[in-house]
């Protein structure tokens, strides 16, 4: 995706004295970033307030998130926002949750037109709401057409799920005689997982110190660079971003060679 050099350099103007623009070589940027956003609610106990402050404040960092991809000229940006496991948190922090994809969606559309970010959604749509099911199908047809970069958001998503779900759509193929046993192969079962058509993420970004995958995009993960900070979600910025670009960068990538 193409980047506007002179609203980069306004963006990332005022650097902290441990990291600049000048730190990151944007020839070798990630083309997917993902993000595990994770200490909403422990971001709003530390404050003495209610956990579902955490999730209203987490907004704030994912839509900076969003224009910060889109500035660096990310091509994919991923993030997990409900899981599987979610729907065991209190009744009222779920209701919350639900709400606020509905309402934040609304409101964050006009960014998505004037950035030309296409949304995808990952994960079972059909276990949410329907006024926030409504919303999300607004939010797809509305961009449909965008090409600039693809904004894929988890919601009621579980990887071991997923990987069930392409399971059983290759046991149907297979049973209607539209697929043989050989065909089963590594792209057969990447094209029917949630992420088709996109590539895999080559850098994964934890908040919060948490040093697990959460089964989020176990298959789609294999190879990809994992940065993780201790910072809650609702403190990430554009800076901490850089520091994670930062550390992919100096990385080398042999997946699995020498």
């Amino acid at each position: 995706m193409q980047r506007d050099m002179a609203k980069l350099r306004a963006y990332y103007a005022d650097a902290p004295s441990d990291i600049s623009l000048d730190d990151i070589d944007l020839s070798r940027m990630p083309s997917h970033v993902s993000f595990i956003m994770d200490g909403n609610g422990r971001w709003a106990q530390a404050r003495g307030l209610d956990r579902t402050r955490g999730h209203v404040a987490g907004v704030d960092s994912l839509r900076e998130t969003v224009t910060t991809s889109v500035r660096l000229g990310i091509d994919v940006l991923s993030a997990y926002a409900f899981s599987t496991e979610n729907w065991r948190r209190p009744q009222r922090e779920v209701n919350l949750l639900m709400h606020l994809f509905a309402t934040t969606l609304v409101k964050e559309l006009p960014l998505f037109h004037q950035e030309n970010v296409r949304l995808k959604f990952l994960g079972d749509l059909d276990a949410l709401p329907k006024d926030t099911r409504d919303v999300f199908q607004r939010g797809l047809d509305e961009t449909s057409s965008y090409d600039g970069m693809t904004f894929a958001l988890a919601v009621n998503y579980g990887s071991r799920a997923e990987i069930a779900r392409a399971a059983r759509l290759i046991a149907q193929d297979v049973s209607a005689g539209k697929l043989s046993a050989e065909d089963v192969t590594v792209d057969a079962v990447a094209s029917r997982l949630y992420t088709a058509g996109l590539p895999d993420p080559d850098l994964l970004v934890r908040t919060s110190g948490e040093l697990r995958l959460s089964n989020y995009l176990l298959w789609q993960l294999a190879y990809t660079e994992i940065y993780v900070t201790d910072l809650y979600w609702p403190d990430f910025n554009r800076w901490e971003y850089l520091r994670a670009i930062r550390a992919f960068q100096g990385r080398g990538r042999r997946y699995g060679g020498v």
